[in-house]
């Protein structure tokens, strides 16, 4: 859900749907992994991401959910446009100095 607040850039984000989760290996205890998310859809108020968590050092997929769905909230609680359309990155908005 972090990665969907910074997308939208609004704290107001609920989850809205999860797809099934595919577990296809067991971690090992001491094993460091790391979770990729990609943005898939930018709807009107919504955005599509999927997600993978991997071993970090063996790049070997631990689980994959291929569908999840964040919805942005106006301050009235209810679905509000964003108005995105792509990936931002956080540098991009910094102003340079």
């Amino acid at each position: 859900m972090i990665y969907a607040i910074i997308q939208l850039e609004n704290k107001h984000v609920v989850t809205k749907y999860v797809s099934e989760i595919n577990f296809i290996s067991a971690p090992k205890q001491g094993d460091i992994i790391e979770i990729g998310i990609e943005a898939t859809e930018f709807g009107k108020t919504s955005i599509t991401m999927r997600a993978q968590v991997r071993n970090k050092l063996t790049r070997e997929a631990i689980l994959s959910i291929e569908k999840l769905v964040f919805v942005n909230l106006g301050a009235d609680g209810k679905p509000a446009p964003h108005g995105k359309t792509q990936v931002s990155f956080v540098k991009d908005r910094l102003e340079n100095p």
